[in-house]
């Protein structure tokens, strides 16, 4: 009797093992390779001229959700979109690291409510603190500090972005060394703040520059596009735009409800961004939003961030989306357009970071010229951040 529960023991523990090497190592690979995959293709043929062109590029994308996985950024990965060396064999100078902090079942661009919650389970399974299994703030706290220590391990080849002096120092440094990559925190809706103003502070404190105000669900701040109200910012909302203006924290509205961006536009004189989006004259479809919004957006220096999927381009091809970019050019100017990929946000595309001088090849071949490339393939960004982020030691 005494050998058989050994061995009932042993198998216990066996099982157990196999179980915690499934929910923690296994599974949340699968789930990212599954969920932030790029197309088979073959390699994409770029003309020497633009070849020559992309090297001459700042890149910037204003948004990708990389922190949400469980990998190692500072090396090359078989998953995904984004890391550092896959950000340098595509020139990128910065990219801003969206935090993902609660999705609901489903991700429907029709109709959500908050009742659900999918990162729950995947924080569990990643190991992440056991206040962020809770918390959603932990959740925003949790990745701020990676980054961070992603950044102290890069040896200085990966630095955070606070204040306009931060940027044009890791410019001039860029100078001498192209391989240096610039981050700046956002976060993918504004529910982190859990409905308290001193929130925005802390967020601010932890490095964020950039908020998104909604994601897939109404929140204390208002209505979101893929919601069920359809509402624009309430007494909360507005108090957290004023804290947002007073901080010079940088306000992003996709993913809000059209109620809430006409609230925020008539709020705040500072311009506002929608990070990753489609234009509805190119794709008619409801997770883009009016193009009059849009109009008034770039009329005010805002910047509008043409993203890669399929869904908001309806032609997610590198042509695809260099056609989208050559109508914003024409329809909103070219200062307002940039790059917003949603890289690793759980979506299809048909290339990853590292092949973004496909992009430069296709909108040369769009008759975009030289000088329109380089703006909308990151000077606009570089710009924007030159001009709006924080000044050194203002609150």
């Amino acid at each position: 009797m005494g050998k058989l529960l050994k061995i009932i023991v042993v198998l216990v523990g066996l099982l157990g093992l196999a179980g915690s090497l499934l929910l923690f190592y296994w599974l949340p690979q699968r789930v990212d390779k599954r969920m932030n995959l790029v197309l088979d293709h073959p390699p994409y043929g770029i003309s020497e001229k633009a070849v020559a062109l992309h090297k001459q590029l700042q890149v910037a994308d204003l948004h990708g959700d990389t922190l949400l996985w469980m990998r190692d950024p500072l090396k090359r990965q078989t998953r995904g979109h984004i890391d550092v060396p896959r950000l340098r064999e595509g020139g990128v100078t910065l990219q801003v690291f969206s935090v993902v902090t609660k999705v609901p079942k489903g991700l429907n661009y029709d109709a959500n409510t908050a009742d659900s919650d999918e990162i729950t389970l995947l924080a569990i399974a990643q190991r992440w603190p056991v206040a962020a299994w809770g918390s959603i703030y932990a959740r925003a706290e949790y990745q701020a500090r990676r980054l961070h220590k992603i950044a102290r391990r890069s040896d200085g080849q990966l630095r955070i972005i606070r204040t306009q002096s931060d940027l044009a120092e890791f410019l001039a440094a860029r100078d001498n060394n192209p391989n240096l990559i610039a981050g700046l925190l956002a976060t993918e809706g504004a529910h982190p703040l859990e409905g308290k103003i001193e929130n925005v502070k802390r967020l601010y404190d932890e490095g964020y520059r950039m908020i998104g105000l909604q994601h897939f669900f109404d929140n204390e701040l208002g209505g979101s596009l893929h919601g069920v109200s359809n509402g624009g910012l309430t007494d909360f909302g507005r108090d957290v735009v004023g804290e947002l203006d007073r901080l010079a924290i940088v306000i992003d509205v996709a993913h809000s409800s059209e109620a809430v961006v006409r609230d925020v536009l008539a709020l705040t004189d500072r311009p506002i961004i929608v990070s990753h989006t489609g234009l509805k004259g190119m794709c008619d479809v409801k997770r883009n939003i009016d193009e009059a919004l849009m109009r008034e957006i770039a009329e005010r220096g805002g910047l509008i961030g043409i993203g890669y999927w399929q869904e908001v381009t309806c032609d997610d091809s590198p042509e695809g989306i260099a056609k989208i970019i050559a109508y914003g050019i024409a329809e909103f100017g070219v200062d307002a357009i940039a790059l917003g990929s949603d890289f690793d946000g759980a979506i299809t595309t048909r290339l990853d970071t590292s092949e973004l001088a496909a992009l430069t090849d296709a909108l040369l071949r769009q008759g975009v010229s030289e000088d329109d490339i380089k703006k909308v393939m990151g000077g606009n960004v570089l710009r924007f951040f030159a001009q709006n982020l924080p000044v050194e030691g203002a609150q």
